[in-house]
């Protein structure tokens, strides 16, 4: 008995290896004698011998005998039907196979193995008849539908898969759409101008269902997402009004879509959206909506860079106005914030901003973390204004008072700054050095790229006075004194041939120019530091700076995608690397949550 055994287990090896070499004259012979013993576990194997080495009636005779001894072996129904199709091409024959397939089926879990089959032999059709049979079966074709619209999608068929999708919302409404976005977002694939959910038949079949189901709001819902994948923000408003009046919303969605549209620069779709919420005197989100809506106008004025007299006069008076119609201190905070700098930067309005600013921190009518952040801006003012050490003082303020968090870092990186300005580069690095460990990422990487300045600039025997010109002509900048910081940057270069600090001059100047809307300069300057200085300190800098300025104001997505993907590539370490990688997939047109 034990020999029996080995001697079988020896020819099942040699069976199961000529099959998976494709040997199939040689396997045949071995499964013959395999069959005979168990033909249940060796039906399937034997089978496709036969199929592969032409005994089609030997290969018609087992799958019969598997049909009679296990009804529910729907699958000998397709081995019936390949059979046919190899042995004279009997299509008829075939199809009457197929379609006996669904009709014996009585279990709607053998539609998985039946569909299986079907679409292995691109018989999509039937697949999708086995589908809709097993949802007679189960007295609700809703389970099967996805797998309906995945048939559908491998044929090739794109109406019809997205209609199976749109019937799902239409049976189940927006419990499913969630899921149904996501398998629209997967199954149409990369987005152009034609392909993705830019798909003309996606949007002809969604109107169609919304004109005959105005009653369900589902689809209004769809479109708003396809339009905001889209960036059609003109769209998505007028769908997002429509949908907020008929389901009493109270404004949330025109919010939640002012909040993206602000977020891409889309300021006056942004705008119109809060303004809906003023008009509508909304209890929920009025003050928010009169706040956001004074945020983008601040933002599509200053961003300009072409921005008028009468534009930030315009701008003052509809930020104070905002002030006095908000009670709540806490809810104008940001309105305080936006018009101190408005008035300082931008107006040479210091002292307005100064009492604004001082007026509302002895008010005390805001948070302990609000009062601190108005302290930092008070004290960037009195650095505006050359106060140096009122404003060394805030910050000490809010560094003793927040030590171990973020905004309290922040008020030690300013004072450390205020050293290196004024040429105490020492104790400035030293400052530095500690704000390495900081728990924001950004200030540490700002403390590190500091520290290496002035390592670089003042190494043994180096003369300090080219960075002390230098950190002056940054603090000039600071107080926008552009062309003063200009003149002096470029002292450095024709009195110091030697020093160390090219590229923190062309930052500087970058920086500077783009401040003043000269974007193409600006991008001039990033390029001479990628090409000249790329392996130096500020080598990702200038390249993410020259990517976003591509991207954003010159309006060149594939040069910006290039440098995007020059950063990951060159600079994997970099902090803006997952920034970068977030871009690039953008502009490639990978759809982002």
């Amino acid at each position: 008995m034990p020999g029996f055994f080995f001697a079988q287990s020896v020819e099942e090896r040699l069976a199961q290896q000529a099959f998976d070499n494709r040997e199939y004259d040689k396997a045949v012979v071995y499964y013959d004698k395999l069959y005979d013993k168990n033909p249940d576990l060796y039906y399937r194997n034997f089978f496709k011998c036969l199929l592969q080495t032409k005994e089609y009636k030997r290969a018609e005779k087992i799958a019969k005998w598997k049909l009679k001894s296990n009804p529910d072996y729907l699958s000998a129904y397709i081995d019936l039907a390949l059979v046919y199709l190899a042995d004279g091409n009997n299509l008829k024959k075939a199809e009457e196979q197929y379609g006996k397939a669904i009709r014996e089926m009585h279990d709607p879990s053998q539609v998985y193995d039946l569909s299986q089959r079907f679409e292995e032999l691109s018989q999509f059709d039937y697949a999708v008849q086995a589908f809709e049979k097993a949802g007679k079966l189960n007295g609700d074709p809703y389970p099967f539908k996805y797998e309906i619209a995945e048939v559908y999608q491998k044929k090739g068929d794109i109406k019809s898969m997205v209609n199976q999708y749109l019937d799902i919302l239409e049976s189940r409404g927006e419990t499913e759409l969630f899921i149904v976005q996501s398998r629209l977002t997967s199954s149409l694939g990369y987005d152009d101008d034609q392909g993705g959910l830019n798909h003309p038949i996606l949007k002809t079949e969604l109107l169609r269902k919304i004109q005959s189901n105005a009653d369900k709001s589902v689809f209004s819902e769809l479109l708003v997402w396809i339009q905001l994948q889209q960036k059609d923000y003109e769209g998505a408003f007028i769908q997002s009004k429509a949908l907020d009046k008929r389901k009493k919303e109270g404004g949330q969605r025109l919010m939640e879509l002012g909040m993206a549209c602000a977020a891409d620069k889309n300021y006056e779709i942004a705008q119109r959206c809060f303004d809906y919420v003023i008009e509508k005197g909304s209890i929920d989100y009025y003050d928010q909506a009169i706040v956001e809506s004074v945020n983008v106008l601040y933002e599509k004025i200053t961003r300009s860079g072409n921005f008028t007299k009468q534009d930030l006069s315009d701008l003052e008076t509809r930020l104070s106005a905002t002030l006095k119609k908000i009670r709540v201190a806490t809810v104008a905070f940001p309105v305080i914030k936006k018009l101190s700098h408005l008035q300082a930067y931008y107006m040479g309005k210091d002292t307005s901003a100064v009492r604004l600013l001082q007026e509302t921190i002895d008010a005390n009518a805001v948070s302990r973390s609000m009062q601190a952040e108005l302290k930092l801006e008070l004290g960037d003012i009195y650095l505006l204004r050359g106060e140096i050490w009122e404003a060394s003082l805030l910050y000490s303020q809010v560094d003793k008072l927040f030590k171990h968090e973020p905004i309290g870092q922040e008020a030690k990186f300013r004072n450390a700054k205020i050293s290196y300005y004024t040429g105490d580069f020492k104790w400035a690095k030293a400052q530095l050095d500690i704000l390495k460990g900081a728990t924001s990422k950004l200030i540490a990487n700002d403390a590190m790229d500091l520290s290496l300045v002035i390592s670089d600039a003042i190494g043994i025997d180096t003369n300090a006075v080219p960075l002390q010109w230098f950190a002056s002509a940054e603090l000039l900048i600071r107080q926008n004194k552009f062309q003063q910081a200009i003149s002096r940057m470029d002292s450095i270069n024709l009195i110091f041939t030697n020093h160390s600090l090219s590229d923190d001059i062309l930052m500087q100047k970058a920086k500077i120019a783009t401040r003043v809307g000269k974007f193409q300069e600006a991008a001039d300057y990033y390029e001479k530091i990628v090409n000249g200085y790329g392996d130096e300190l500020f080598g990702d800098d200038a390249l993410f700076y020259l990517a976003m300025l591509n991207e954003v104001q010159l309006k060149n997505p594939e040069k910006a995608k290039k440098f995007f993907e020059e950063i990951m590539l060159n600079y994997a370490g970099s902090i803006y690397t997952t920034e970068a990688r977030r871009h690039y997939r953008k502009l490639r047109g990978d759809k982002l949550n």
